[in-house]
């Protein structure tokens, strides 16, 4: 009898030990788990490890960081050529209905992206198009009268430079290899030189078509391997960059399909393949 009691109270001794071992264990491993876990899915570089700055910074904003100070409002000065209709022609049937072209003052806004330190850039030709001055801004506030290096109006693609010191540049990516359902992100900064604030506005999407083949008018303009994509492409975006995720630039934001001039989620952006090749020889 003495001999149960004896080994009933000593398994009641060896589980009570061991329950609390556990609880001591589980007590001292937590603290060293949770930081691990959530800094390493969780946390941007340089960014401090908590709740907020964990679900702030991604892919997304450290892409925009890295091309947006290269994105650049172009600010165009146009003239075009009008004809002018008589202040009466007496219903002659048209007779003195006109007399003669008018030339007129025309300002136009568009974006464009500096693609190397040496400060070239690229934007579309119809944002450039005819122009007689061409100023452009940094979101930096620098600005600098540009020169017109060279346009393809059949692509669309124009070649600017300034001429400044440590100016921004984006890194030109590979459009090639893009995926329909990955990210996209267009940049686009129009209104740099009415701001005082002249960063360039944001747009994400995905890219929700390749290779589309668009002939929107008959002045010759061929737009062949278009990407489509449902990121916002605003008017006066046109010349701005499409970027990925890595903030490379895939693409130069072009025009969208609208019957009332706002984004109705079908924009179109020329292959930065595309572009390389028409810049390396204009």
């Amino acid at each position: 009898m003495q001999r149960t009691s004896f080994i009933f109270w000593a398994i009641i001794v060896l589980v009570l030990n061991a329950g609390v071992t556990l609880v001591l264990i589980n007590h001292f491993n937590r603290p060293s788990e949770i930081p691990v876990t959530t800094a390493g899915m969780f946390n941007a570089p340089g960014v401090e490890c908590d709740s907020i700055g964990t679900s702030r910074q991604n892919a997304i904003t450290r892409a925009v960081a890295e091309v947006e100070p290269a994105v650049v409002s172009v600010n165009v000065i146009k003239t075009q050529i009008v004809r002018g209709r008589y202040p009466s022609s007496f219903g002659f049937f048209g007779f003195f209905d006109f007399f003669g072209p008018i030339r007129r003052q025309v300002q136009a806004i568009g974006s464009g992206i500096i693609y190397n330190s040496e400060g070239y850039i690229i934007t579309n030709a119809h944002v450039v198009q005819g122009a007689t001055d061409i100023r452009v801004v940094l979101p930096d506030q620098r600005e600098f009268e540009a020169d017109l290096i060279g346009i393809d109006s059949v692509h669309d693609i124009a070649k600017l430079r300034i001429h400044g010191n440590n100016l921004p540049f984006a890194k030109l990516g590979n459009s090639d290899n893009l995926i329909v359902g990955e990210w996209s992100i267009a940049l686009g900064n129009p209104y740099g030189y009415l701001m005082n604030d002249s960063k360039p506005s944001v747009t994400v999407g995905v890219i929700s078509a390749l290779g589309r083949n668009i002939s929107p008018d008959n002045l010759g303009t061929q737009y062949l391997n278009m990407i489509q994509t449902d990121t916002a492409i605003n008017q006066g975006n046109s010349g701005g960059p499409l970027v990925n995720i890595y903030g490379e630039v895939i693409g130069i934001n072009t025009f969208i399909f609208s019957e009332t001039g706002g984004n109705i989620g079908l924009g179109f952006a020329i292959p930065i393949n595309t572009v390389r090749d028409v810049v390396e020889r204009i």
